[in-house]
């Protein structure tokens, strides 16, 4: 198996996470509002920590479908600044990573 396939395959199991934690926030934020003023209060700001952590999935979800986008295009694991080859330890840990270590700042790249 190619590291390709295999950040493919991490890619998509970690989708199919996501898709599972927006259902969730999803049934919670659609469950009715408490009868009780105080415990409104308090759920209010539970649904507002609950979006927040809905639009974080929402962003992560476009990262990694474009970076199933890259792999079908054959341009997976190269970076969008300067062309060199991403380290595959950075697409281990970052799989939807679009820039090589240097370009991103975040130190050299080895492969």
């Amino acid at each position: 198996m190619t590291n390709t396939d295999r950040h493919k395959r991490q890619i998509e199991a970690q989708l199919q996470e996501l898709g599972a934690r927006l259902k969730r926030v999803e049934d919670s934020l659609d469950e009715p509002a408490n009868q009780d003023l105080s415990d409104q209060a308090i759920e209010l700001e539970d649904d507002e920590v609950l979006e927040g952590i809905g639009r974080a999935a929402l962003r992560e979800v476009r990262l990694l479908e474009g970076a199933l986008d890259r792999i079908a295009k054959g341009t997976y694991g190269i970076c969008e600044s300067c062309g060199a080859q991403i380290a595959t330890a950075r697409l281990d840990v970052v799989p939807h990573a679009v820039l090589c270590g240097d370009c991103s700042g975040a130190g050299p790249s080895k492969s």
